[in-house]
């Protein structure tokens, strides 16, 4: 069995939904070898990312930049993580009130110094509210999930 973890920060509705749309896309009825958990960035810990096979990361975009709550995750796992997760398959989604680049690019870096390996380019969920950001969220679960179940990733 391999596990997934989703690290997502969600601080309101609309990010909560945004995180369980995520964990119900990688809990589809057709991956059968994927345990799946969401985990808020402020509970995750080293033990969570070294146990497991796959990472999502979902963040707002504050001031330009991915959260605190993100950004503490990262500055508490990075070095318990550095030699040991090398390779992991990971994802990013961002709820940008204006265009994320800034917060793409602060959590691409950190994960390009992990070594993580990306299944995409980060998902970004700009501007005004959109249903479409829950399918899209949805979709992402169930792209890294299914990698992981029939072991592309």
């Amino acid at each position: 069995m391999k596990k997934l973890l989703i690290v997502a920060h969600a601080p309101s509705d609309n990010t909560r939904l945004m995180a369980e749309a995520v964990l119900k896309g990688a809990k589809h009825s057709d991956i059968e070898q994927v345990e799946t958990h969401w985990v808020q960035p402020l509970a995750a810990t080293p033990d969570d990312v070294l146990s497991c096979d796959g990472i999502i990361m979902g963040t707002t975009e504050n001031l330009g930049y991915m959260s605190g709550a993100l950004k503490d995750f990262f500055d508490r796992c990075y070095y318990p993580c550095l030699e040991i997760k090398q390779g992991l398959p990971c994802a990013l989604y961002v709820r940008a009130g204006h265009d994320g680049t800034g917060t793409c690019r602060a959590v691409e870096s950190i994960c390009t110094g992990l070594r993580w390996h990306w299944i995409q380019v980060p998902l970004v969920c700009r501007g005004a509210w959109q249903a479409t950001f829950l399918e899209q969220c949805e979709e992402l679960g169930m792209t890294m999930a299914a990698g992981l179940d029939v072991g592309i990733y």
